[in-house]
């Protein structure tokens, strides 16, 4: 890992901490809609972000339900 340039380590951490950052809020947000299906989706497979910006764009209305 010390032949590693320090630009393709950065470049990784901050890689892994905005898929971990979506891949919460995404979970979070199929779990209070009960979306299971998502859920387990989001938790197996890891796709660097894009599988948890998927579902927050596709389920932006449900993200928030409200109460009437």
């Amino acid at each position: 890992m010390s032949n590693l340039p320090l630009w393709l380590i950065i470049l990784g951490v901050i890689l892994v901490l905005f898929d971990s950052v979506m891949k919460l809020i995404a979970l979070w947000k199929s779990a209070r809609n009960n979306q299971l299906a998502w859920f387990i989706c989001l938790a197996i497979f890891n796709t660097v972000g894009i599988l948890p910006i998927v579902y927050l764009v596709l389920n932006k209305q449900k993200a928030f339900p409200q109460d009437d």
